[in-house]
């Protein structure tokens, strides 16, 4: 399964509101793919993913998983930096629901 995230370079992560929130969520999603198994290069991923009808780009990201507590401590690792909270809970639902790697849980 792929999911879509947008290809335009001007506006590529469209649910956020400047630049600073779209560095953090790139380098959020670059650090769970390289603790994801297997590790993956979320660069490389971006730049090799096809585009889609709707111009959007679709990386495997049912390919790799993390641990569930990995996951979110990375995320809010990135998320406490962002305020208001309402932007905060904004940038953790953008990743959940995004192209992260696939949650599991490790030992439960």
């Amino acid at each position: 399964m792929q999911i879509p995230f947008p290809a335009q370079n001007q506006n590529t992560m469209a649910v956020t509101s400047n630049k600073k929130e779209e560095q953090l969520m790139l380098d959020c999603y670059r650090e769970l793919y390289a603790k994801s198994n297997p590790v993956g290069d979320f660069d490389v991923l971006m730049a090799e993913a096809t585009i889609n009808k709707r111009g959007e780009k679709e990386i495997p990201f049912d390919d790799y998983e993390i641990d569930d507590g990995l996951l979110r401590e990375i995320i809010d690792k990135y998320a406490k930096q962002i305020y208001p909270k309402w932007k905060r809970l904004r940038f953790r639902n953008t990743i959940f629901l995004g192209c992260s790697p696939r949650s599991i849980n490790v030992g439960h």
